[in-house]
């Protein structure tokens, strides 16, 4: 079956990076693997050699039969036709029993998938995943460069990441025009920087990085909306005492200072809210 460009289908061929892949992972005798797109199977077939239960979570309808024929048989093998992006993990993974996640994740929707791996982070502990290498570059960025974003902040506020190896092009079918690593991120069940409402950090986030080249104060009443400011004039001179210079823009600001800024928001908000009650 040919690789599906809309899936963002590249298939993992080379066997000496997939068995790199499971070994970096490392599956334990009992424990939940979560395979996130096997594809054609090639990291499904290091995967159910171990004692570990591999649950493969696969879009693709024309892949379905194939997967099922290689590895229905095996008692450690569940495979669910589903969309990673609107899969409910919580059903396949507790907080007593967190599954970890494996997979070369389809690089259109590596954000997003990612972001929602996050939200389930109560019954997942770990990833061990392929992305293009690009995007692990932002994930792991600091502030004052250019790969330094959202991406990084929502990365960084939940996770401890280490890059463990790049694969080449050529060990993927089709090739893509792109370098790939693969990367271990453990997901810490509550956030590594204290932040009083995650919701609210999470909006203020992508307010502030939505125009980079605008300021904290620019960008914030551009996404006065968003953020629920019916009257954003009436905050500007509290939002200066916070003690952040608003003239800054986000890629300088640290996890800890957007957390600070959205502490401030929401007991901005809630102040507002009381009063008024």
């Amino acid at each position: 079956m040919r690789a599906k460009r809309s899936l963002g289908q590249n298939f993992l061929v080379d066997r000496h990076y997939q068995q790199r892949i499971v070994e970096a992972l490392g599956p334990r005798e009992g424990e939940t693997i979560i395979e996130i797109g096997p594809g054609r199977g090639a990291l499904t077939q290091w995967l159910t050699q171990t004692s570990a239960t591999v649950i493969a979570i696969e879009a693709d309808a024309d892949l379905i039969h194939g997967l099922q024929s290689s590895f229905g048989r095996l008692d450690n093998f569940r495979l669910i036709h589903a969309d990673a992006l609107e899969f409910d993990f919580a059903t396949v993974a507790t907080p007593d029993n967190r599954a970890r996640v494996v997979g070369n994740l389809p690089y259109n929707i590596s954000t997003p998938l990612l972001s929602r791996l996050i939200d389930f982070r109560a019954s997942v502990a770990e990833l061990v995943i392929m992305l293009q290498r690009e995007v692990v570059d932002r994930m792991v960025a600091k502030p004052g460069g250019k790969e330094y974003g959202y991406l990084s902040v929502m990365v960084q506020l939940h996770c401890t990441l280490d890059r463990l190896f790049d694969v080449p092009p050529d060990a993927f079918r089709p090739v893509p025009r792109v370098d790939s690593t693969v990367c271990r991120l453990k997901l810490a069940p509550e956030p590594l920087c204290a932040v009083s409402d995650e919701r609210q950090f999470r909006e203020v986030a992508q307010t502030i990085f939505a125009q980079r080249r605008k300021t904290l104060l620019n960008n914030l009443r551009a996404g006065r909306a968003r953020l629920g400011f019916s009257d954003f004039e009436a905050y500007e001179s509290e939002l200066e005492t916070c003690g952040l210079d608003l003239r800054r823009r986000a890629e300088t600001l640290s996890v800890a200072e957007i957390a600070h800024l959205s502490d401030c928001i929401t007991r901005m908000k809630s102040s507002t809210r009381h009063c008024g009650d």
